[in-house]
């Protein structure tokens, strides 16, 4: 008995089904001669339906699950991956049977490529929530002993003195670590007995919300009727209930400021729109980026700057905190890679590309140089597909493999300084360090040989020039 493409367009709206299916199918007589593939089927082969028609499975698929269906007359089900090319795909084939008479098969096979680059993507994602979250607070690890010890004295004192919390201000820039240090302060508080343990830490930043209404909503609490289409809604002070709120960017609660000093003074809370008051025992951390006492109520910034509090940027850190820095940011990178990808991974980073974080400028603070030294490791380390089946990896950070803007800021070469320098061993020095690094030297060796020509160019300089090459 023989199964012809007659016996499978009898019914036209089943062939209709499977052309419109996302998976590859293709059916095959019993001495392998193609019946019918669908669209997708076509497409992956890079032919067409008609062109194959008629012809062999192995002309469009070497090594076709089909073929063993063919002999075994037994189905073959996720067996291993197949390739065309550099694309991968997922088998099921079956024996078709006609009257109990073998007669041919067909398979379903399923493109995992796209699989494999969400599963890539969900694998990277991981590993930077895992570097971005906050495991350890590195005010109280880094700089307890140095430029920190009376920030953090500071902060103790305002929820461990004797005579009870106070509430509290913190200054200091974008990512200098406002939010560690209000974390530290909820820590001890509940450490030393101040609030229970079961005491929440609500933070809210103020300056995102679109408009001072907005966040007085959030804060306070509204009631039914309060503004078109409001509801009974429970405010971040009664969520904070006898733990801490921590109100970032307080500036921006702009003309609400009077009921923030009325909840400090009475120790009760109104909703907005609302005539009932809730008794609340919230101790309040305020911060901002900008001078709170010329943004503050003068009374609102009296009661709330019992102790104000100053974070000192990354630049007036001393340098021996910043490379404890550096040591903390790549153990987590290291820490992180071994809990997503189950690996010993360990990173080095070379003398000059630690001298050149380490003296570089950081506007963004603590924030920015955590995320360059992650990006730098990004680039010096091996890809996923390169990791599989290694129970350890070792990546070496060089010069180069740091970005290109801390680059920009550090390097006083710049290209038309290159230009306006000629005739230097039968050449520019544009085209001699172009030379040199072809011949597999990097900036450092590079930078040597010019000394030795008698040209003061260091090594961050020669990185810079050959990275700005590379972004031409």
């Amino acid at each position: 008995m023989h199964l012809s493409r007659a016996d499978l367009f009898q019914n036209e709206l089943i062939v209709e089904v499977m052309d419109s299916a996302n998976d590859g199918i293709n059916i095959v007589d019993k001495e392998g001669f193609i019946l019918y593939v669908n669209k997708v089927s076509a497409d992956y082969a890079n032919s067409t339906k008609v062109y194959m028609a008629g012809k062999h499975i192995s002309e469009f698929y070497e090594e076709a699950v089909l073929l063993q269906v063919l002999q075994s007359q037994k189905p073959v089900l996720d067996q291993k991956i197949h390739y065309i090319g550099n694309k991968k795909y997922v088998v099921n084939s079956y024996p078709l049977f006609k009257s109990g008479e073998f007669v041919g098969a067909y398979s379903i096979f399923k493109d995992i490529r796209d699989i494999e680059d969400l599963n890539k993507r969900i694998s990277f994602l991981e590993l930077h929530l895992e570097l971005n979250k906050s495991n350890e607070n590195i005010l109280e690890i880094i700089g307890n002993t140095g430029s920190l010890e009376h920030v953090l004295i500071k902060a103790k004192r305002t929820v461990g003195s004797l005579g009870g919390p106070r509430h509290s201000i913190i200054t200091g820039q974008s990512g200098t670590g406002k939010t560690m240090l209000a974390n530290l302060i909820f820590d001890y508080a509940k450490q030393i007995g101040v609030i229970s343990p079961e005491a929440p830490l609500v933070e809210v930043n103020c300056a995102q919300f679109t408009n001072p209404d907005i966040a007085a909503v959030e804060i306070f609490g509204s009631e039914v009727g309060a503004y078109t289409g409001s509801k009974e809604k429970r405010g971040l002070f009664e969520q904070a209930n006898g733990g801490i709120l921590f109100l970032d960017e307080a500036h921006a609660l702009d003309h609400y400021q009077n009921l923030l000093l009325k909840v400090i003074e009475s120790g009760k809370i109104r909703r907005i729109g609302g005539v009932k008051e809730f008794r609340v025992d919230v101790i309040i951390i305020a911060a901002s980026t900008r001078d709170l006492k010329t943004e503050l109520l003068p009374e609102l910034y009296q009661r709330l700057a019992q102790y104000e509090i100053y974070v000192p940027s990354l630049d007036e850190r001393s340098y021996e905190e910043k490379s404890l820095l550096l040591k903390h940011f790549i153990k987590n990178y290291e820490k992180a890679v071994e809990k997503i990808h189950n690996i010993k991974y360990f990173v080095y980073f070379s003398s000059e590309a630690v001298q050149l974080l380490l003296k570089a400028k950081y506007p963004r603070n603590i924030r920015q140089f955590r995320d360059i030294i992650n990006f730098s490791i990004d680039a010096a380390a091996p890809l996923i597909d390169d990791i599989k089946g290694r129970a350890q990896i070792n990546t070496y950070v060089e010069v180069q493999h740091i970005p290109f803007e801390i680059l920009e800021e550090q390097a006083p070469f710049r290209a038309d300084e290159i230009n306006e320098v000629k005739n230097v061993i039968e050449g520019d020095l544009e085209i001699y360090i172009g030379q040199l690094h072809a011949e597999g030297l990097g900036p450092r060796r590079i930078s040597r040989v010019l000394k030795e020509k008698g040209y003061e160019i260091e090594y961050y300089q020669v990185a810079y020039f050959l990275k700005k090459k590379q972004k031409l």
